[in-house]
Parts: structure tokens; sequence; C-alpha cells
């Protein structure tokens, strides 16, 4: 029986390949919005949702969103239900360690949640009010 072995490769192209696998991160947020009332309430993410570097400033965009509207449409929330769903961000800079989540809408007031703390994974949940 033959022996395989194992292909080399040269660092140069490990380091650029690796280089580009940085470059895709993405970072997951799973978002829970508590609706407190007896009625149904309406919730709704806008396209204009950021995650910024509180060093920086450089802003990570909204590329998915699952099981939420997106701006002019609405999601229908149960009454006194907990309601959740997952947007999905550009990567944020590899030096980040702190952003906030900015949701820039033009009526009313948007979410708004301050000085998340990077970790690992870039999977974060968040209590939206």
């Amino acid at each position: 029986m033959p022996t395989i072995s194992k292909p080399i490769i040269a660092p140069e192209i490990l380091a650029q390949i690796q280089e580009q696998f940085e470059e895709e991160k993405q970072v997951i947020v799973h978002c829970c919005f508590q609706n407190n009332y007896m009625v149904g309430n309406l919730v709704r993410i806008w396209p204009s949702t950021f995650l910024v570097d509180k060093f920086t400033g450089c802003s990570s965009k909204l590329i998915f969103w699952e099981n939420i509207a997106v701006f002019p449409y609405w999601t229908e929330v149960p009454p006194v239900k907990e309601y959740c769903f997952t947007l999905i961000f550009s990567a944020l800079p590899k030096e980040c360690k702190v952003f906030d989540f900015v949701e820039e809408v033009i009526q009313g007031s948007g979410f708004l949640y301050t000085d998340i703390e990077r970790n690992e994974t870039d999977v974060y949940t968040l209590k939206l009010t």
C-alpha cells in the first residue's frame, strides 16, 4: 500500500490564507426583546444598525438578519413574551476590545447597547428594551 505524504505549504502562503480568513470573520449578535405589554408590540431593525468600536469609531455593517423584519416592515411580538432574533455583522477591527450596538433611525429611537466587551468567539447575546 503506498504511503501518502502530507503536502508542504510555504509559510508565506499560509500567512496569506490566515490573513484572508481574518478578513472574513463575522460578528453574530443574538438579540432578545421583551414585550411586557398585554397587547402585541411591533419590532423591527433598521439597515442602519452598526457595531461601533469604542476606541477607533470604526463600524461593522449589518449584513444578514434572521427572524426580524427590516424597515419599513414590522414583526409582531406576542404579548408578555420574549422575542429573539439574530443579526450578523461584518468583522470588527482586530484591535477592538469594547464596542457599542447602535441602531441609527429617523423615526423614534433606535436600539442602543453600549460597552460590550469583545470575546474570542465574536458571538453575543443582548437583551434589548
